[in-house]
Formats: structure tokens, sequence, C-alpha cells
């Protein structure tokens, strides 16, 4: 009997045409990939990807089967969605990838309202950052994702659709008076993630200078302990320093740099029933949790020694 798994991989490869970014749409390592691509052709007994200089094909053997595996797996995900929608909410899982100042505000919450409304159902959380979580989504290894985006981010795909959930002011962050972005352009800076990290260069470009970047982590404790030694400033949303506060640090709101948080779904609705309670719960937290407070006031200057 062929395996289900094996057939995803195959199909992934024919569809993104490496194993490099089939491995990228999967979540895989590129040798789990060509395992499985392996183990599928000891099973079929039919050789299915050749060598191509630095690369790799399907041969017509392989191009059949991945066809086919196309039609299997369609069929299989749409008779899962018809038996979640048949069970409803008693049982099952639902699956979610956030990125972590969202899974250290809101998401708690969505995951407690979640579990009182449908005690059966199951939540499993991811966290990750939004490229990654987008990749999670469309080889279905997530049913939601949350992910950010700015307003100079590039669009995503048409495939996945997006829920806007809130907008997220971002805050200069520094151990002494704050001021404005300009005032820093001499100033080390401390860049977060790929999609921080690229905000952060438009949104200084915009202010009249290029950023000297001398650390970067994705870590929000980190990134103000190392403001709080004085090693740099840095750009962090709001969600961020609700999640943690360093309290020897000072922020301003910075004009202009929002970032925007969305529920991203794979495909058009209806969505099956644990993702749409998924969505309400979500909703329903930030309902409870207002999505903006007051910009976080300055601390008071400390006193020399």
């Amino acid at each position: 009997m062929l395996d289900v798994v094996r057939l995803r991989v195959l199909v992934a490869v024919a569809r993104k045409g490496s194993l490099t970014a089939a491995a990228k749409e999967l979540h895989y390592s590129q040798p789990s990939v060509s395992h499985h691509l392996a183990r599928l052709e000891a099973e079929t007994g039919a050789r299915l990807v050749q060598r191509v200089g630095r690369g790799i094909r399907l041969t017509d053997a392989g191009r059949l089967l991945a066809e086919r595996a196309a039609e299997i797996i369609s069929r299989l995900d749409a008779t899962a969605e018809e038996l979640a929608a048949h069970v409803g909410l008693r049982s099952g899982r639902v699956r979610l990838a956030a990125f972590p100042s969202a899974l250290g505000t809101f998401i708690p919450k969505a995951a407690g309202l979640l579990s009182t409304a449908h005690p059966g159902l199951r939540l499993q959380l991811t966290e990750i950052e939004p490229p990654e979580a987008l990749r999670l989504l469309r080889s279905g290894r997530v049913d939601v994702a949350v992910i950010f985006r700015y307003d100079d981010t590039a669009p995503e795909d048409d495939d996945i659709r997006m829920i806007h959930l809130l907008d997220d002011p971002s805050y200069l962050v520094a151990d002494g008076p704050v001021g404005g972005l300009a005032d820093h352009a001499d100033s080390a800076w401390i860049a977060g993630c790929d999609r921080c990290r690229s905000h952060l260069l438009d949104i200084c470009e915009k202010a009249g200078f290029a950023p000297r970047i001398s650390f970067t982590s994705d870590d929000i404790v980190a990134v103000q302990a190392l403001v709080a030694a004085g090693l740099g400033l840095t750009l962090l949303p709001g969600l961020a320093l609700r999640a943690h506060r360093n309290p020897d640090v000072q922020v301003a709101e910075v004009p202009g740099s929002t970032r925007h948080v969305y529920a991203a779904v794979h495909g058009e609705p209806p969505h099956p029933p644990a993702t749409e309670a998924l969505l309400a719960a979500l909703r329903a937290a930030l309902r409870e949790i207002p999505p903006r407070k007051s910009p976080p006031r300055e601390s008071p200057p400390r006193e020399s020694l």
C-alpha cells in the first residue's frame, strides 16, 4: 500500500520543481524529502526521479504517479473535512501557528475561550515567524496562521485568505531619552526577524539614514536587555512590549510604523468547523483584550551614581 505522506512529498516535488523548494514548502529537511522519495520508489518498484545536472526531474512514471497522487490527496483532504463537519466539535484537533508576541498576549486567552466552548477539541500551537507559518499553512500542517505584515511587506499568495485581527503600533526603544528616529542616525541598532529587519531598514530610510545594525535577535527579552545595557536601539511593536517590558528602557511611538496582524487560512470558506471555532475564539479574545493601549510612558531619568 502506498504511503500518503510520501505521496504528498512527490506532489510537492512535482509542483515546486526541486527538492529544496519542496522541502521548504513541507517544512522538511532536504534529506528527509530524498528519503521519502527513495522509499516511494522502493514501494512502487519504479524510478520516479532522475538527476539532471545539479537538479532533478520526474520521470514519466513519476509524473503519472504525481498526477494521481494529487487527485488522491485532494479526495482524502475533502473527506477529512466532511468527516470533521459530520462529527462536529465534540472531538478532534485544530492547529495554530503564530509569532512569539501573539503567543505571549492574546492567543492564550483565545485558547482558554476555545477550550471552554469546545472541551473536546484539542488545540496544537506552534511558535514560528510569519513566512514559515505560511509555509506550514500551504502544506496543510496547520489550519490557521496568525501572522503580521507591514505596509511595505510583499503581498501574500492569492490562495491565502487574510482575516484582519488588529493594528499594532511600533515603538522606538532606547536606554535613555528616546527622541525620534532621525536623532539616532549614528547610533547602533538591534534588528529582529527578517520581516521586522526589512521594515526597520525601510522606516529608517524614510527618516533619511541607513541604520548601523550591530546585533540581531528574535528574542524580545534579549533585545531589550541589550538596549538596557546601552548596546543599541531597537524598534518593537506594542504586542512585544505588552508581553515583556524591561524596566530599564524608555519607549516612544513611531508615527507611520504600524504592523497589521491577521489570521491566515488556506482557500475560500466554508472552512471546517474547528477552524471557524478557532477564528471565533481569536476575535473574542481581542474583544476582551484591547488591541491598543495608550503609548507606554517613558521611564523617569535614572540618577547618576
